[in-house]
């Protein structure tokens, strides 16, 4: 079973970057069912189902979607579309911070010039009282992603923290210096495709270690956030923080749009802060195909909604 996932896994994160499949995806667009995992195709869009989140109770975390950027005018793109969004959040009052990848910023390009589109963005947002999460992307971006942290909380700009992916075998070091930092953090399981030297290859591991990293970050009072849609885990969180009398102000649940949203609305409603990651954008193929992998009913989901258009 285990190893039937694992090449399911493997199929699947195949085809995000495949070309061929990127362009018929856009050809048929959301179709394909991605509207069920991404909040629209514009900011106008997206700012709507915020607001409609926000009124379940649910905060939010807006990413718009894009990574993997070739030209450093696609990056400045994204750059003045995240200043705007952010304004665009203040402007409607939406409870709410906002994602971003590196790469859509250009890191594959150049990492000086990254960092200064990020240090705008980070400004921008400590103007208007808000947080960037620097999304974690595959392992050759990890060293990059946490030293473009460090130098901006170095320059007084507290307002942005990583995502510490539980699959790493490094993850264990890199959590220990962002909680000495106090540095908020997000944890997460991880969904790129990496080998076993550096990542955990066995589903149980990987949630072993997540379960430790976890418990590292509760037990330091440092706010975490909590990225997982297995009721499992975040059972085990529920009972752990009630035995060790640990407080609902220092951590949040986090999960994504359009996936175990009665357990989001749940949540919520027992008094744990819930944050929906909330993506929009028309480059939303790869982050589509990363949701499926993730899930194998997914799958069964998208198969289904082209079923009932035909």
């Amino acid at each position: 079973m285990e190893i039937g996932i694992r090449l399911f896994r493997s199929v699947i994160l195949g085809l995000a970057g495949n070309p061929a499949a990127a362009a018929l995806s856009r050809k048929y667009g959301m179709k394909l069912g991605a509207s069920r995992f991404v909040a629209g195709q514009t900011r106008d869009e997206a700012l709507n189902r915020a607001q409609e989140l926000n009124t379940q109770k649910l905060v939010v975390t807006m990413d718009h979607l894009g990574e993997g950027v070739r030209t450093d005018i696609e990056a400045d793109g994204y750059r003045t579309e995240y200043c705007s969004l952010i304004t665009a959040m203040k402007e409607r009052g939406i409870k709410g911070n906002v994602s971003l990848k590196p790469t859509q910023m250009g890191l594959a390009l150049h990492e000086e010039r990254t960092y200064a589109r990020i240090r705008a963005i980070v400004q921008t947002a400590a103007g208007c009282g808000m947080f960037v999460r620097l999304d974690m992307e595959d392992s050759p971006y990890t060293d990059k992603t946490l030293r473009i942290v460090s130098k901006l909380r170095a320059e007084g700009l507290m307002n942005v923290g990583p995502v510490i992916q539980a699959y790493l075998r490094r993850s264990d070091h890199d959590l220990k210096s962002l909680t000495s930092s106090r540095v908020n953090v997000r944890l997460v399981k991880g969904a790129y495709k990496e080998p076993a030297r550096i990542a955990y290859p066995k589903r149980e591991d990987v949630d072993s270690n997540f379960k430790r990293l976890i418990r590292s970050r509760l037990d330091s009072g440092v706010y975490t956030a909590i990225a997982t849609h297995d009721e499992k885990i975040i059972d085990w969180v529920k009972s752990y923080v009630k035995r060790r009398c640990i407080p609902h102000s220092a951590f949040e649940f986090q999960m994504l749009y359009g996936i175990r949203t009665p357990l989001q609305l749940s949540l919520a409603e027992q008094g744990y802060t819930v944050r929906s990651y909330v993506p929009y954008g028309t480059m939303w193929y790869p982050y589509f195909v990363r949701r499926l992998a993730e899930r194998p009913a997914n799958v069964g989901f998208v198969v289904r909604s082209l079923l009932k258009r035909r």
